[in-house]
């Protein structure tokens, strides 16, 4: 191992590989099927990246996440290793000419999605391309078991008849046993070298705090660790919320989201990086490619999708290998927003069956036409038409581009965009100027809190809706505020477009593709219910919890997560605490935070004693919500 160690040093400048890394390099160096099994943050792409660097010849890279192989060739390329990838709405000609770099301009690795797979023409460019390995990343998108199978995924099993002599390596940082044989058989691996790392980060406390001020446990957080942190939310509006209002607490803060441009990403990125802001708050587009070695807490303050996910995302804290955070703030009405976001929105079989249909009418396709057109497509304009929920359309439409039915163009926007360019005040003084406009422009400002700071999409209807307008007046006074200066707008025809790789044949489409749906919507109700029972299950170690989930069997508790330390410690008894609290209301009027800061007490242990002095009258509450002896 020798040339892969001095390999690493040229490019990677890393001295030494971590457990796994050398064996599974020496596994694809020997020319074997190789499967890997590595957590996040466990160096997945050193596995396949070394060893291509050490051959003659093209390295295949098949990734679903445009994200992460943009990322990927970037950071090759930094290290001076030639790299391209087959990504965006790329024409035949320019897929042609990157195929032919690839062939004859000294290139290492050749990303593309399994999308790409599905062309014969590409296929047969592939066969004539000097492939010394083939790397599947994600390879538990081809198990129709696991949490995000892409039936293009096994079209990759195709090349084993294209490539014999080839090696191929599969890499997942999250597959359960079932899914790993899976991926396996669906690959075609001929008796591959299975590597797994253990999931257990033995430096990471999982902690499970029910919180109803989940913004004063987050403030008490950060001022106890006041490492680097990320705290995941569920949408970009939160991104913003949220680290405005730990700047306003005075902590250093910065958010980052999808719908950022490039260079306020980079920028917020930079400042994280360099410790100049202390807390990232993101949604889950933060984080492929990110390895911030010194994360000290990462706060999730709503339930996840999935346990997969929350791995994942709680994996980015301690990659030092010092103690570090993980912590989910939970409260009762979790779980109901939780299941209504990501459970009551999954389509069955009919409504699916009813988007398909509209869909066609509404691009005015006939029965049996359609394959390979690309037709410009406004969603909000579909949903409206046809009174379809939002979301529960947008997952039928992502499901039919995940079976190949179609492709959907990879980013919907609202039809019409807007950001305000000059500050609040000037725009209660424009409202002050222009009082019709008042209803419209206070209903914009409501509902999109970002809209100082970036580039928003507006649903113009709901405005007038609740401005008590049209559409046209909302438009018309758009238009108007861009000419004043008030506003910077964007207003596009078409939200989207949509390419038909089938032709239209209704039921017998839907009737083909509805047993994967169904599958699908039974593993999102089982992850769901995981994730519930991670959230409110105090008897099991958290870390143990999380374990058994990806089927190994810990012997012992970790010793640090929320229930370990609560298990160690010595629950105060009632009455002792109920005297406590009345010694110290003897001083004055205390809310029930700051005694519970005072005192040292859990949430559940100052409210369970509250509730003890105010049944028995010794205390009462003022109108300041501060509690007072009687």
């Amino acid at each position: 191992m020798q040339q892969a160690q001095e390999t690493l040093k040229k490019y990677w400048n890393y001295d030494t590989f971590r457990a796994p890394q050398d064996k599974i390099i020496q596994s694809v160096l020997e020319g074997k099927d190789t499967f890997a099994l590595m957590p996040t943050g466990g160096g997945k792409s050193l596995c396949f990246q070394v060893p291509a660097m050490m051959q003659e010849g093209l390295c295949l890279v098949v990734s679903p996440l445009i994200a992460l192989m943009k990322d990927q060739v970037a950071n090759l390329e930094k290290r001076n290793i030639k790299a391209l990838a087959l990504t965006g709405s790329l024409s035949v000609d320019d897929i042609s000419n990157l195929l032919d770099n690839a062939k004859f301009g000294g290139y290492k690795f050749l990303y593309l999605s399994p999308e790409r797979l599905q062309a014969d023409w590409i296929v047969d460019r592939i066969k004539d391309l000097p492939i010394n390995l083939v790397a599947v990343d994600e390879a538990h998108c081809v198990s129709q078991w696991g949490h995000d199978f892409r039936p293009a995924y096994l079209k990759i099993s195709a090349l084993k008849k294209h490539l014999p002599k080839v090696p191929f390596i599969a890499l997942t940082a999250s597959a359960t046993q079932r899914v790993q044989q899976d991926i396996v058989t669906q690959l075609g691996l001929e008796h591959p070298n299975v590597f797994k790392k253990s999931f257990a980060r033995e430096n990471i406390a999982y902690m499970v705090f029910e919180a109803e001020d989940k913004l004063y446990r987050m403030q008490q957080m950060l001022t106890k660790n006041p490492g680097p942190s990320i705290i995941y939310v569920r949408n970009r509006r939160a991104c913003h919320d949220v680290s405005a209002q730990l700047q306003a607490l005075g902590y250093t803060a910065t958010f980052y989201h999808g719908g950022l441009k490039e260079k306020e990403k980079e920028a917020n990125m930079q400042l994280w990086l360099s410790n100049k802001a202390q807390a990232m708050v993101a949604t889950n587009a933060f984080g492929m490619g990110i390895d911030k070695p010194d994360v000290k807490t990462v706060i999730h303050i709503q339930l996840p999708e999935n346990l997969e996910n929350y791995y994942q995302e709680a994996g980015r804290a301690g990659r030092n290998g010092e103690k570090a955070f993980a912590v989910l703030l939970v409260n009762p009405s979790d779980i109901k927003a939780t299941q209504s976001q990501f459970i009551e929105v999954l389509p069955d079989k009919k409504f699916l069956g009813e988007v398909y249909s509209k869909l066609n009418a509404f691009l005015q396709i006939a029965y049996g036409e359609g394959m390979g057109e690309t037709y410009p497509f406004n969603f909000n304009d579909f949903c409206h038409k046809y009174s379809f929920p939002a979301v529960k359309a947008f997952n039928a439409l992502q499901f039919l581009d995940r079976q190949g039915v179609l492709t959907l163009s990879k980013e919907f926007s609202e039809k019409v965009s807007v950001q305000f360019i000059i500050p609040s005040k000037e725009v209660i003084r424009y409202i002050s100027l222009n009082p019709a406009d008042e209803e419209a422009v206070l209903t914009i400002l409501r509902n999109y809190t970002g809209i100082f700071e970036m580039e928003t999409g507006v649903n113009t209807a709901m405005v007038a809706k609740k401005a008590k307008t049209n559409e046209a007046a909302i438009i018309a006074m758009l238009e108007k505020m861009e000419q004043k200066g008030v506003i910077a707008l964007r207003k596009t025809g078409n939200d989207s477009s949509i390419l038909f790789n089938e032709i239209r044949e209704d039921s017998h489409t839907i009737n083909r593709i509805a047993k994967f749906l169904t599958q699908q919507n039974d593993i999102k109700v089982r992850q769901f219910e995981s994730v519930v029972h991670y959230a409110v299950d105090t008897t099991r170690c958290k870390s143990r919890l999380i374990l058994e989930y990806f089927d190994e069997k810990p012997e012992e508790d970790c010793g640090i997560c929320s229930y370990c330390i609560a298990k160690k410690s010595t629950p105060k008894s009632p009455v002792e605490t109920a005297t406590a609290i009345l010694e110290l209301l003897k001083e004055g009027e205390l809310s029930s935070r700051h005694i519970e800061d005072k005192l040292g007490l859990t949430p559940q242990e100052t409210i369970f004693a509250i509730n003890l002095l105010l049944q028995n009258g010794r205390i009462t509450i003022n109108s300041y919500n501060e509690y007072i002896v009687l």
